[in-house]
């Protein structure tokens, strides 16, 4: 299904975007940032009249609106890249379509259900509050382009039109394929995404559906080996021909693939007033499975029981939420819901003991029902949310999430947020099968339960955030207990037939751990200079190293914006330096998809500068940049993980595209 909706994107959408035409007029935006950077806003006369910026908009599943924004900013330079969005507190692999390494803990999600897990393969997975839902006066393409490391590019194609004021359609692809510096690290990426949403002109009925399709493969290296890693860090010929640098494996890759069905919708039920009661309902079915495969065997995961290697886990879910709310404009809506989880995680065989006992069982499943309430309040200046769920069935699953903003205008917002859960293990804690002997669990590791069956974790958070237009700052504060992680087996003995065996299981940490963060960012203008500063503070407080990050990220632009050519033509030119603190870094195991904690080499203190240059024309806007252009003068010591180099100077080419018709 996935490739004929794919065949049937492809052949439509050049007619789409080549038949458009293009009336322009300007329209003012509606927030500071796009008035004080870039009064030029596109429009479109139809039936003599004009279809305004926020004719074209953006919609949340919790419906939030913006609008479409095609003006040049430094967040836009931000915002050029794979995930597309401000990447700030993550740090990318060598390649594009890899993992992306941790140094902001804040940036952590939790859910009280139990996922699939595999977390380092999901960074560019689009969950259900990542789609995006639209309302346009006329069609809407969006075009981005970029270059990527080596032999590939990075193509985001999306279109959205209404077919009538109450019904909207729209459709994407996004496609990556980069081969890569180092020796079998080729990504190659698809994200297909279908939206739709439609509303009687009453409003008494709504709703949003999607489905999306995506797949992540990559070929997996295991990074630099420990003999080469004096090579790499000496900088000299012919190392820095990175293909000449050995690896763990040249033969291995890892997939991710994944459908999901998506549908919520609203009934009202007194046509007339609003103020009523209003039934709720949502779908949300999902299939994936995440598969690694070597056709030989390699002694970095130590012995196997084959001589290929095929490890494939499949997992599907299916939730169901119905719910009955009273809205009133005075006070609100409070809405009291039902919640149906339901999934199966599984292998198609058993690891069996020498006694024919079965050691390592093929599937984990189990049906979760929960009640719960939400209240939720928007009025003038103020939003705000409370919401609570605990299970019915007998596992033990909680979830307090209350949160309050308050609006003084569009330049000075403040919220805050508290969050209390009892989560559930993600599945591949308890349960993961390996043609690799050590890569079977539940077994008799004294840390990983016989059974299997880990305790849950307990979160605590309380976040505070201010944007004003003096500083924009956030702090966090979050206490963890019975944390889950990955780390080392061989940490302190390794394997003595083989000093570069990895070894890693599932652990749970008994203790209490503190986080603390805080965030602060401004930006200072001269004239056309401006100065544009984030840095990030971190403090852990525990009595193992489990959660490592470094104490100071920061991120400094200094850029020079200015109109030439009868001011038709925008741009900007700067330089961006990031930097972060030695520490302890996680490592990545491509064998389970996740990054584990170690304690024997630590990562940072080295700089990344990049130069760029952006312009815009009208509705095009062109990116170039210069990264890590430093690489080649301030040391070869650069890591994304201590088995993982980061990118070596790179010059990158882009452009986004918006087309109004």
């Amino acid at each position: 299904m996935f490739k004929k909706c794919l065949l049937i994107f492809l052949s439509v959408f050049p007619i789409l975007v080549f038949s458009q035409k293009r009336d322009r007029i300007k329209a003012t935006g509606t927030t500071a940032e796009r008035q004080s950077a870039d009064k030029d806003k596109v429009a479109k006369t139809i039936k003599d009249s004009v279809a305004t910026i926020d004719m074209y908009q953006i919609i949340t599943l919790d419906r939030d609106t913006t609008y479409v924004d095609t003006s040049l900013t430094l967040k836009k330079e931000y915002e050029v890249n794979y995930l597309r969005k401000d990447n700030f507190g993550l740090l990318p692999f060598s390649n594009d379509g890899q993992p992306y390494n941790v140094l902001n803990f804040g940036l952590t999600k939790f859910d009280p259900f139990p996922q699939m897990g595999f977390t380092a393969k999901h960074y560019a997975y689009m969950e259900v509050e990542d789609i995006n839902y639209y309302h346009v006066a006329t069609p809407y393409t969006d075009l981005m382009y970029r270059s990527v490391i080596e032999q590939g590019q990075i193509l985001d194609a999306f279109i959205t039109l209404n077919t009538s004021e109450n019904l909207n359609f729209a459709v994407g692809y996004k496609g990556l394929r980069s081969l890569g510096r180092y020796i079998n690290q080729l990504s190659s990426n698809g994200n297909f995404r279908f939206i739709t949403s439609y509303n009687t002109t009453d409003r008494r009925y709504i709703l949003k559906l999607h489905f999306t399709g995506q797949d992540f493969t990559n070929q997996e290296n295991g990074g630099v080996t420990e003999n080469n890693i004096p090579f790499f860090e000496s900088g000299q010929a012919p190392y820095t021909q990175r293909e000449r640098l050995d690896v763990y494996m040249k033969d291995a890759e890892s997939i991710l693939k994944g459908n999901r069905y998506f549908v919520d919708h609203t009934f009202r039920l007194n046509k007339n007033n609003p103020n009523s009661l209003v039934f709720h309902h949502q779908f949300n079915y999902e299939n994936k499975f995440f598969e690694f495969r070597a056709p030989s065997v390699s002694k970095r995961f130590g012995d196997a029981y084959t001589t290929s290697i095929n490890n494939k886990t499949r997992y599907n879910r299916m939730y169901n939420m119905i719910g009955a709310a009273y809205t009133n404009e005075a006070i609100g809506t409070i809405e009291f819901y039902l919640e149906d989880f339901n999934y199966n995680y599984f292998y198609r065989s058993i690891i069996l003991a020498e006694d024919g006992s079965i050691e390592t069982p093929n599937s984990l499943s189990d049906r979760i029902d929960t009640y719960g309430a939400r209240y939720t309040y928007q009025k003038g200046k103020w939003k705000g949310s409370v919401l609570f769920s605990n299970s019915i069935t007998n596992q033990s699953l909680a979830n307090i999430d209350a949160s309050a903003r308050y609006k003084f205008d569009d330049r000075n917002v403040v919220s805050a947020r508290y969050q209390n859960m009892n989560k559930l293990p993600n599945l591949n804690y308890n349960l993961y099968q390996s043609n690799y002997k050590s890569y079977n669990w539940p077994n008799n590791n004294v840390d990983a339960p016989v059974n299997g069956n880990f305790k849950n974790e307990k979160i605590n958070s309380f976040e505070f955030e201010a944007k004003t237009r003096w500083i924009d700052a956030s702090v966090k504060y979050t206490i963890l207990n019975d944390h889950l992680y990955f780390s080392r087996d061989n940490e302190d003995t390794p394997n003595p037939e083989d000093v570069n065996a990895l070894l890693v299981s599932p652990k749970q940490f008994g203790g209490t751990i503190n986080y603390f963060s805080l965030k602060a960012g401004k930006e200072f203008k001269f004239g056309k200079f401006a100065l544009d500063n984030t840095v990030l503070y971190q403090n852990v407080q525990q009595s193992s190293d489990i959660i490592n990050v470094p104490d100071l990220v920061t991120r400094n632009t200094l850029y020079y914006s200015d109109r030439v050519f009868k001011k038709a033509l925008f741009f900007q030119t700067g330089i961006t330096f990031q930097y972060f603190t030695k520490y302890y870094a996680n490592d990545y195991n491509p064998l389970i998809g996740e990054f584990y904690i170690q304690n024997s080499k630590k990562i940072g203190d080295f700089p990344l500068i990049d130069f760029f240059i952006n312009a815009k024309i009208q509705e095009f806007r062109l990116f170039i940049k210069a990264e890590h252009f430093n690489s080649g003068f301030t040391g070869y010591n650069y890591y994304s993980a201590p088995s993982y180099p980061y990118k070596d100077f790179t010059f990158r080419f882009g452009i986004i595209w918006d087309f109004f018709s």
